[in-house]
């Protein structure tokens, strides 16, 4: 292994560039030499691709975001996109390739490294923490931390003017983010894709919750779950409790922004370190993970396909710490 690559693909997450940095530093600590790719699967079909040193990954470890940029490639998912993008890096003598993402990533990087003789290498960048085999991605922690913030600051104005806020984050089809955050913000209710909303418990929760009496409520909601969002969940509660002040607010993207975590710089420069090792001993298709602390290979297509459950103790406290 003489050459690898580094890229960044899907969503940005905090700590993203702690990784590059890891990669970086580890591959010339190994006496290997390597490229950044910009731009994701996009740049290394256009073959955007540039030599790094380690000065190119100073002053990087705190910042949110990555020195790669990202982008998603509809071109990558063509057989021509991708052969592109293998004679780009064979043309560079390049013959391992480290890719920073998610769910839809990986799947991009099984088939590239199915299809061609180039060993790929994983590392799992995610705020969502969806991705199975590993009990923590880069950049779920400093979301976390994010929303949490943010629960905390719309308490304020919750509890002053007596309303009931449903806040909802991200997490499409997965709960982790809201579950957490949920529970270290306080939130009177957490609606998450895992479990079924049913609109009645909710409904009673109102009934007799508020009864005790609260000056306000906070209902967490991830964006996926089943009855529809924020916007919806809060229609039909205007709807049956009209004398409840009812408020939405949609954090967005401010959730993926901001300086990486403690816990997420070290656990990616963890991880990039990890996947440098993971090249130079001949792995290939597989991505780094964490598991109760230690690090373990595991296939792409484990990654991708297996689904990784919610925490149901955790889940389930949530009426014991409310009550």
């Amino acid at each position: 292994m003489n050459r690898i690559a580094v890229l960044t693909s899907g969503g940005d997450a905090p700590g993203m560039n702690a990784a590059i940095r890891a990669v970086v530093r580890a591959s010339l600590y190994k006496e290997i030499e390597i490229f950044g790719i910009m731009r994701g699967y996009e740049g290394l079909i256009d073959g955007d691709i540039k030599q790094m040193v380690s000065r190119d990954v100073s002053n990087i470890i705190q910042r949110g975001g990555t020195i790669l940029k990202s982008a998603r490639s509809k071109r990558f998912t063509t057989k021509e996109g991708r052969l592109q993008a293998y004679n780009n890096l064979k043309e560079k003598n390049i013959d391992g390739l480290i890719v920073i993402g998610g769910n839809g990533t990986f799947t991009g990087a099984k088939i590239f490294g199915t299809e061609f003789d180039i060993k790929v290498v994983g590392i799992p960048g995610t705020i969502d923490n969806d991705l199975y085999g590993t009990d923590y991605t880069i950049g779920y922690d400093t979301a976390i931390n994010t929303v949490v913030s943010a629960i905390d600051n719309i308490r304020d104005t919750a509890t002053a003017h007596n309303r009931l806020f449903f806040i909802e984050v991200m997490g499409r089809d997965a709960g982790f983010l809201a579950l957490r955050s949920g529970i270290a913000g306080g939130a009177e209710a957490i609606l998450i894709p895992e479990k079924p909303t049913h609109l009645e418990n909710l409904h009673l929760y109102l009934e007799n919750g508020f009864k005790k009496p609260k000056s306000s409520g906070i209902i967490l909601v991830a964006e996926g779950d089943h009855e529809g969002g924020a916007y919806e969940i809060a229609k039909k509660v205007r709807t049956d409790f009209e004398n409840y002040d009812v408020r939405v607010t949609v954090l967005g993207h401010i959730q993926r922004g901001g300086r990486p975590s403690a816990f997420d710089r070290v656990t990616a420069s963890k991880m990039g370190v990890e996947a440098v090792e993971a090249l130079t001993n001949k792995q290939k298709n597989i991505m780094i993970g964490v598991k109760c602390g230690q690090s373990q290979y595991v296939s792409f297509d484990l990654a991708i396909k297996g689904r990784k459950p919610i925490d149901d103790q955790l889940y389930n406290i949530l009426s014991i710490l409310n009550y």
